[in-house]
């Protein structure tokens, strides 16, 4: 599978909004939730996160979107938010090259950081492998336990 990672504009919300849905259903299985944030995301808000100037990577096969992944910076903090992968392509790289695309933070960010669920043992060992370290357990908003994770940034 020949796939080029490449920036995401607001042009791609649409297809976002259906990469993001169809990969978190399996997370949402697993916690009961079918509330999550990924889940309930609206288009517009979709949009206005792509169009906000924060890194914003895309994982395609020729024209299709195969994954997606954005950021949020705050100061010298980065979180990878939203990293998600077809359900017909995951285990195939993609989502290691799109965490690679968004772990290049900008110049002053110092750490970038990602928070999954605390049973989501395949996310936790795929992000550890990344060189990401557990750092925290929180409650999330709709209740679920959560492991977060941080990089230095060299």
């Amino acid at each position: 599978m020949n796939v080029h990672i490449g920036p995401l504009t607001r042009e791609h919300a649409g297809e976002v909004m259906t990469i993001q849905r169809a990969a978190y259903l399996a997370e949402a299985r697993r916690y009961g939730a079918w509330d999550l944030p990924p889940l309930v995301e609206t288009l517009d808000e979709i949009r206005r996160h792509l169009g906000d100037g924060t890194p914003a990577f895309g994982a395609f096969v020729g024209a299709r979107l195969v994954g997606s992944v954005r950021s949020r910076v705050d100061g010298e903090r980065m979180e990878v938010a939203r990293l998600a992968v077809a359900p017909d392509v995951q285990g195939g790289g993609v989502g290691r090259r799109l965490l690679e695309a968004i772990s290049a933070a900008p110049a002053d960010v110092k750490v970038v950081w990602l928070f999954t669920g605390a049973e989501s043992d395949e996310n936790i060992r795929f992000y550890e492998s990344a060189g990401f370290v557990r750092v925290s357990e929180h409650l999330d908003a709709v209740g679920i336990r959560c492991v977060t994770l941080e990089q230095k940034v060299i």
